[in-house]
């Protein structure tokens, strides 16, 4: 029969400063369920950028808006200003205040929405599309 194998040393303890400190006892809970842990938001977004961000946006589209004389150019000159507040909304949100940039994103949407129920109503009304 073959020899065993000599077992294997014991392990060294880690050196200093390798394992965590040790956390004193916790008192036992009155509830059987651990605690849940809370998940925080690094940079959390209030209500006061978003409220001004949906305030200079309605500015904006009110400006642009403004500039049409029919239908027609109100629209043009909508979709222009929803694709310019998009940007500077996807800007924000990359390098400014998140905040501001849900407020942007929602106006503009809310503006562009309106101007194509506009163009829709007109369309259904005549049946020509108004912006070709």
């Amino acid at each position: 029969m073959a020899d065993r194998p000599a077992p294997w040393p014991a392990a060294a303890p880690p050196p200093p400063g390798y394992l965590p400190p040790q956390r004193a006892e916790q008192p036992p809970l009155s509830s059987p369920f651990p605690p849940r842990p809370v998940y925080r938001e690094p940079h959390p977004v209030s209500a006061l950028p978003v409220v001004s961000g949906l305030a200079a946006t309605t500015v904006w589209f009110a400006l642009f808006g403004g500039l049409g004389r029919d239908l027609v150019s109100y629209t043009w000159w909508t979709i222009v200003a929803a694709v310019s507040a998009w940007l500077v909304a996807l800007l924000l949100a990359v390098l400014g205040d998140r905040g501001v940039a849900v407020g942007v994103a929602v106006a503009s949407g809310v503006g562009l929405s309106i101007a194509m129920g506009f163009v829709a109503a007109r369309w259904i009304g005549t049946y020509d599309f108004p912006l070709w």
